[in-house]
């Protein structure tokens, strides 16, 4: 590898305007993939599999209307005051207008719902009333129709003593018949009259039965009304009201087109004295990529590059071919956006870590150059030593990013692999632009990316003779070997020694600090929530922020977090016993903690599937919601054979952050020990990957801990603008191991196979340590600054998932970096000696030898003769 990259650099030094023209048309090409291929990304995640992916599931079969993604647009007058008629009826256009815009289902006028509901209400109230009426009236007739009932029994008992005494009379046959027909007449007459009263008891029986069927429906009528108490679409103040937007098409497939129509159509033509906002169902679109902080951060590589490079035509070389690498990494990426879903973060994280190794990438090739300039060396020799040599670093630096990167696709998620596959992709590119563009740029340049003084210097240096005044010129480490302090400041740390060691007391200190400082910064960690950033999170300008705080303000936190249950009905359920099974089920979800409202919303047209809506106490990212969600989930079928099912935007948002969390575990395991295995084969040495591997964990543990004091705890939260603290970005700790992991290991590369560069050239252990320390930790340095100062500018953005991401990056280079690899790595080295290096001889001739330094091509390519 490191004779190809050599001969590589040497051929685009040699050819450089071809190599740079190539490489405009790959620009080009990219670009008009970018202009045919790109539909838009999704501001949407999703995890396949999940619980409340498989209610969405059903509910398309069964209830479509409510499986789709909904928003809500919120009203509110801007003086407090309640809305007036006017300004009502202009809402209401608004929403009877809104039913032809894209995708969108239904919309729901607020006042025309909220009127719905209090007659609901009210009817209730009337319908007690009447039905106390009608029963009243009832027990009236019963009382009645008892009377009439005592009046017969008092008349048939007149009638049986009269025929009683009549028999026993001494009449004649004639007189006593004719008495008897008078009395059968009066029987006939009773009996009439007692079977009008039967009927009548009937009819009052059937009545009083009635009533009591209507009071009962009634009672489990009003039952459930009074679990929905707290559900309102209009505040009681009337300052506030909510438009409830329902789309056709589910969250994912929902087009950035369809939420800008929305956002378009309630805001074109604005309602007098009423402020509207949009949730971020609705207003999270594609967040800005690059921006004023972005700019800063790479103002700040600027110069750091110039204080490093000495030279402003240097320093710009590597701004200008991470721009390029980001360019066309990301328009690479983005093309495919027809054919592949993707979430808005995609292409994030292949800018952040395209501008960072980009510049980077091309600063490690273009020191060594430089380094080799000033002892005086050829420049496209020069230039193809740099390129075989750092060059070669580079490409295994940028390859163990890469897999890592790659690595997300084993946790089986897919806009997370899709994420990791854009970074790797744009880490690529980065690598091909070091080691073929910057080449070709050095190649153009010549000796101008000296300064004048340096170039005067080496001019002098040819024609000194010297010894001393060669070296202090910038000879060739040869002949500088006799002057350490010279050949230490020209890079020649393999062959003298240039530094002393540090007491082992000094190292021992160094190591327990270090060690406790990473350990105390990680506390935070043990408390860490995953989640995904609400409303509530978003910048306080923004409109998703306004919706967010008006409605907690005007309804509850609890109406920001909505959850969706499904009830499996019993099969052959019939429509007069749906309300009652209704009101079971809403009886077990109101009796549950943390819940404020519990409603009925649809019931399938075959009576299988029944739909409630659940309004907890808290908002979407309480600790008190998210146990609600479990508390759901662990009930039992009601009565025994409905089973609940849970869906909604917080469930979602739970289950995600669930599922990341659980494949944490498994992906820091594959890539710690991924990165163990590779640095056994570069560093040929067990110890030394096993302090590489424990150093970046600890790291990682620490940034995790300082993530978490920001953004959960709240921790300089107004410096940062962190206003609302909250669970930590849900992917986040997936995507630091795999990023970290790979930056780690750029750092280590460069600082230990220094190390060990001297310690093979003969040096004693600790003094290689020294040595190798030194000789890197200039270029270490200044690398590990630019990729601060990098990450730090997204720290500005306004979307909440940048900036964590930002902040997150950019603290743990800081603790890797100028803590692990710079502290506590040497210190650790310089405790273990020569054990350090030690390998067993069976694993030594097992694994193979990889020269990433290209100590090798240096012996056939010398760059200074």
């Amino acid at each position: 590898m490191a004779e190809l990259l050599h001969r590589l650099g040497t051929l685009a030094a040699r050819r450089a305007w071809t190599v740079i023209v190539a490489w405009v048309v790959i620009l080009g090409v990219v670009g008009g993939g970018f202009a045919i291929g790109f539909t838009g990304l999704s501001s949407s995640f999703d995890i396949p599999g999940t619980a409340s992916g498989d209610v969405i599931a059903e509910l398309q079969d069964e209830l479509p209307d409510f499986s789709g993604a909904s928003g809500a647009v919120v009203f509110r007058t801007s003086d407090g005051s309640a809305l007036t008629d006017a300004q009502k009826s202009d809402i209401t256009a608004l929403v009877d207008s809104a039913g032809d815009l894209p995708d969108v289902a239904r919309v729901t006028d607020p006042f025309e719902a909220q009127t719905q509901l209090d007659t609901q209400r009210q009817q209730v109230v009337d319908g007690r009333q009447q039905l106390a009426d009608a029963r009243a009236q009832a027990e009236s007739g019963q009382a009645q129709l008892d009377a009439g009932v005592a009046q017969l029994d008092q008349g048939q008992q007149q009638l049986d003593t009269g025929r009683a005494q009549l028999d026993a009379a001494p009449l004649p046959d004639a007189q006593k018949q004719a008495q008897l027909d008078e009395l059968d007449q009066q029987q006939a007459q009773l009996d009439q009259q007692r079977a009008a009263l039967a009927q009548q008891q009937t009819q009052l029986t059937d009545g009083l039965a009635e009533i009591s069927a209507q009071e009962t429906q009634l009672a489990e009528g009003a039952e459930l009304l009074s679990f929905a108490d707290a559900i309102r679409l209009v505040s009681d103040d009337g300052s506030t009201a909510i438009v409830n937007v329902s789309f056709g098409e589910p969250r994912l497939e929902l087009s950035e087109s369809s939420k800008e129509a929305v956002v378009e159509h309630f805001t074109a033509d604005p309602v007098d004295g009423v402020d509207v906002a949009f949730n971020t169902e609705i207003s999270q679109g594609v967040p800005e990529i690059l921006g004023v902080g972005e700019a800063i951060g790479v103002a700040v590589a600027a110069i750091v590059l110039i204080v490093v490079l000495g030279s402003l035509l240097a320093a710009s070389f590597p701004i200008i071919t991470a721009l390029v690498g980001v360019a066309i990494g990301a328009m690479a990426t983005l093309s495919f956006s027809g054919l592949v879903q993707m979430a808005s973060v995609t292409p994030i994280l292949g800018v952040m870590l395209g501008l960072a190794v980009g510049i980077d990438y091309a600063l490690f090739i273009l020191y060594r150059h430089r380094r080799q300039l000033l002892q005086g060396a050829d420049v496209v020799e020069s230039i193809g030593l740099a390129n075989g040599t750092a060059g070669n670093a580079v490409v295994f630096a940028g390859m163990t990013v890469i897999v890592a990167l790659l690595a997300l696709n084993i946790t089986g998620i897919p806009f997370l692999g899709l994420m990791g596959t854009a970074g790797a992709v744009s880490v690529f590119v980065a690598v091909l632009i070091a080691v073929s563009l910057t080449p070709a740029l050095l190649g153009l340049a010549g000796s101008r990316i000296l300064s004048r003084r340096a170039r005067s210097r080496i001019a002098a240096a040819g024609e000194a003779t010297h010894p001393r005044r060669a070296a202090r010129a910038g000879a060739p480490v040869a002949d500088a070997a006799q002057h350490p302090r010279r050949a230490a400041r020209t890079g020649a740390v393999a062959t003298v020694p240039t530094a002393k060691p540090m007491s082992t007391l000094r190292a021992v200190v160094t190591m327990v600090v270090a060690i406790a400082a990473l350990l105390i910064v990680a506390i935070p960690a043990l408390s860490m929530r995953l989640g995904l950033p609400d409303g509530g999170s978003e910048a306080e300008d923004s409109t998703a922020y306004q919706a967010f705080t008006w409605t907690e303000d005007a309804f509850g936190a609890g109406a920001n977090a909505p959850l969706l249950i499904t009830a499996a009905l019993p099969a052959g359920t019939a429509d007069a016993d749906v309300q009652g099974l209704q009101l079971e089920v809403a009886r077990e979800l109101f009796a549950l903690d943390d819940v404020a409202a519990v409603a009925p919303v649809a019931v399938s047209d075959d009576r299988a599937l029944a739909a409630f809506q659940v309004i907890p106490q808290e908002g979407p990212n309480a600790v008190s919601t998210e146990q609600l969600v479990r508390d759901l989930r662990a009930l039992p079928p009601v009565d025994g054979d409905i089973e609940l099912g849970v869906a909604g935007a917080a469930a979602i948002n739970i289950d995600i952050s669930e599922g990341l969390a659980d494949v944490l575990p498994i992906y820091l395991v594959v890539v710690v020990g991924l990165s163990f295995l590779i640095m056994v084969m570069v560093f040929r040495s067990l110890l030394v990957p096993l302090i590489a591997t424990a150093g970046f964990v600890l790291s990682l543990f620490a940034t995790y801990g300082a993530v978490t004091a920001v953004f959960q705890w709240g921790w300089l939260g107004e410096v940062l603008g962190v206003h609302n603290a909250g669970p930590i970005l849900s992917f986040l700790p997936v995507i630091l191991v795999g990023i970290l992991f790979g930056l780690a290991m750029d750092y280590q590369l460069f600082l230990a196979t220094g190390m060990r560069e001297a310690w093979a050239h003969g040096a004693s252990p600790r003094l290689a340590v020294a040595q190798g320390f030194r000789a890197g930790r200039t270029v270490v340095s200044a690398a590990a600054i630019i990729m601060i100062a990098v990450f730090s500018g997204f720290i500005a953005s306004d979307s909440v998932i940048i900036k964590s991401m930002g902040l997150g990056l950019a603290l743990g280079v800081l603790f890797d970096a100028f803590v692990v690899r710079m502290l506590l790595m040497p210190a650790v080295m310089h405790v273990l000696g020569g054990s350090a290096w030690w390998l067993p001889r069976w694993l030594d001739r097992v694994v193979p030898n990889v020269d990433v330094e290209g100590s090798a091509l240096e012996r056939r390519h010398p760059a200074h003769h």
